[in-house]
């Protein structure tokens, strides 16, 4: 594991380089930080450090590409993007059907530039495709700024797909656990936001962060936000040391649900406190709330996260072996 001093020292550069702006300017300060080298050498300690950064700061990059990439013994870099399922869903984006490849999923902001695409098929197998073969569309949709396409091909050839050396459930289950902390870290930054306006705006000739009723709702906040991050922590200390981690996929799960849940939770609540200032296009709290949005949806929701692991325990009978937050 990282030592606090290191990873007080990473998590600053880290800042540094997301004030940047712009994925791909995003990508080339993670370069110079050496994301890549920091994942290799200290693992899945290094990504919850990351990731909370660049949530707190509404900003893009291809570290999800790297770290998904990464687990499944393919080298990351900038000219390589990662096909992620489909939105709200864990499912494979790759199929083969005699002989030939379909991809059908997600890509993030790094896929329009990216010379290769990682495609995972059902077969558990990796393919490593030209990025001109395939179609990739922007998605507008709750957050722009986010960057995501969607990505598809058919009739690709599939004869380079390979037997990965960790499995597509390690894979997703640190993509989770990268976009769980990346949730934790814009909530964090919603709830700055609601904290400074209610030690602002006066009303009534006080603070209105004086109220009782505020008070409440900013103390919701935060014990959402700790709640996720308990997860969060809990689940990365379940990986072991090695390099591509295994990460339990049950307590990964568990902490993007609840970092989905409760990401919605200090939504509303610092909505609530904003009031009308926190619509305005001005203000910075909607991109943060869009971010979160749809940070939910990407490698499954909480709400199906919450289906399957429902369905999973009853199947078992057996309660998942997390330790107490």
């Amino acid at each position: 594991m990282i030592d606090a001093e290191t990873a007080e020292l990473l998590a600053h550069s880290l800042r540094r380089a997301f004030e940047k702006g712009g994925a791909a300017s995003a990508d080339a300060a993670l370069d110079e930080v050496g994301w890549c080298e920091a994942l290799a050498a200290e693992g899945i300690s290094v990504v919850p450090l990351l990731f909370a950064e660049q949530g707190a700061a509404n900003a893009a990059s291809g570290a999800l590409d790297d770290l998904m990439t990464a687990m499944l013994g393919v080298p990351p870099g900038r000219g390589t993007a990662f096909v992620l399922p489909e939105f709200g869903g864990g499912v494979m984006p790759g199929s083969v059907r005699n002989g030939d490849l379909a991809v059908r999923g997600l890509g993030t902001a790094r896929m329009a530039a990216a010379e290769h695409a990682v495609v995972v098929t059902e077969e558990h197998r990796a393919a490593v495709v030209e990025t001109a073969s395939l179609r990739i569309r922007p998605v507008e949709g709750i957050d722009p700024r986010l960057g995501l396409a969607k990505v598809e091909g058919a009739g690709l050839p599939a004869a380079g797909a390979r037997a990965t050396d960790a499995g597509w459930t390690e894979a997703l289950a640190a993509g989770r656990l990268a976009l769980a902390s990346e949730a934790a870290g814009a909530s964090r930054t919603m709830l700055r936001l609601a904290r400074e306006h209610a030690v602002t705006r006066v009303q009534f000739g006080r603070p209105i962060g004086s109220f009782q009723a505020v008070r409440h709702r900013l103390a919701e906040c935060l014990v959402a936000i700790e709640g996720a991050e308990a997860a969060l922590a809990a689940a990365v200390e379940m990986a072991d040391g090695e390099w591509p981690a295994r990460v339990p996929p049950v307590p990964a799960a568990i902490a993007k649900a609840l970092a989905g849940r409760h990401a919605r939770t200090v939504a509303r609540h610092c909505q609530q406190v904003l009031a009308g200032v926190g619509f305005t296009d001005e203000h910075d709290f909607h991109h943060h709330f869009r971010r979160v949005l749809a940070l939910d949806g990407l490698l499954g929701d909480a709400r199906t996260l919450t289906r399957e692991l429902g369905a999973e325990l009853l199947r078992t009978r057996r309660l998942p072996a997390v330790p107490p937050l």
